[in-house]
């Protein structure tokens, strides 16, 4: 990512392209993952957002195979989060670039403290997120 998209908080990871992928309701996110095809791969993720969320949620498939949710929002400035592509890694896209790892400890940069993370559990088709 370039430094002008870091600057602004631009982020690489996108709402899903289906956003009826996935509901919330009763404090839980179900996704659907026949419709949420940006999780078929590995390293790749969704931002969960609005619908009657109370906080934005990164959503992602880990390049170790597991699924992961936290809360997305960089304990440093607030900004949202990116899987780090080929790594087991989170990074805040802001220029100061607090990294994390996976679950959800920081690892780098100005960040003070971990991510808020959210139990996942895949059943079928279905992932459940559990605030």
């Amino acid at each position: 990512m370039g430094l002008f998209a870091r600057i602004l908080g631009i982020c690489k990871t996108q709402p899903p392209k289906d956003a009826g992928c996935w509901i919330y309701a009763e404090k839980k996110v179900e996704v659907a993952l026949e419709r949420a095809s940006e999780l078929s791969r590995p390293g790749n993720g969704i931002r969960l957002e609005g619908k009657g969320l109370p906080q934005r949620i990164l959503l992602f498939y880990g390049t170790d195979g597991k699924f992961y949710a936290f809360r997305n929002r960089c304990t440093h400035g607030g900004r949202r989060l990116d899987p780090v592509p080929g790594t087991e890694n989170l990074q805040c896209c802001s220029v100061f670039g607090s990294v994390f790892a996976y679950n959800g400890e920081k690892i780098s940069g100005p960040a003070k403290e971990s991510l808020t993370g959210f139990p996942v559990e895949k059943r079928k088709n279905s992932l459940i997120i559990r605030l």
